[in-house]
């Protein structure tokens, strides 16, 4: 159901915790594969993702086309992207199965989302989340490659993918807009 590509550069301590994060959606059966793009890293971040099970593409090629390659190297209906050292809460799990159904059943709902930031993630979005997310929206800021994007196929191919700059993650989460929804659960940076 799920293909989560993290993106990494001589990360072999950041990228412990994150995949540690993403067993339970492995053994839940919601995470199909995980693949780790990096960019020809030497430290031992291919043998981490070895022992965790992931897939490796290794490419010297920009982040954008990079990510974009290990998108187009899966098949599953739903991509979740993340960084190396970034930790979704425990419940993220549920949270974006609730989301993926919501969006599979229901034609206006968004096909895009991100995890809460974790200054301001808690179980349920409270009223702090609302008017920071407004705030985030009125002021032009717009989500953090930190906070993760899962998003459907359909739309990641619709908009073309990562653009091919170094900042493709800011540049997707910028061309998606209004498009993404808040995640009922957090992700911080730990690494």
């Amino acid at each position: 159901m799920l293909s989560v590509i993290v993106a990494t550069h001589e990360s072999e301590r950041a990228l412990v915790p994150t995949l540690s994060a993403l067993v339970p959606g492995a053994m839940s059966g919601l995470v199909s594969e995980v693949v780790v793009a990096d960019a020809g890293s030497k430290d031992a971040t291919a043998e981490v993702a070895d022992i965790a099970g992931c897939r490796f593409i290794a490419s010297e090629a920009p982040l954008g086309e990079r990510l974009k390659e290990a998108a187009l190297s899966t098949r599953t209906p739903w991509l979740m992207f993340l960084r190396a050292g970034v930790v979704p809460d425990a419940d993220w799990t549920g949270a974006s199965e609730t989301f993926m159904q919501a969006a599979s059943f229901s034609d206006s709902a968004p096909r895009a989302a991100v995890f809460r930031a974790a200054a301001t993630a808690s179980a349920q979005p409270g009223l702090a989340d609302v008017f920071a997310l407004a705030r985030a929206v009125f002021s032009g800021r717009r989500p953090s490659p930190d906070q993760g994007l899962v998003i459907s196929r359909s739309l990641y191919e619709a908009v073309g993918g990562h653009p091919a700059p170094a900042d493709a993650e800011v540049r997707l989460l910028g061309q998606l807009g209004r498009k993404v929804a808040l995640l009922g659960a957090g992700a911080r940076r730990v690494a």
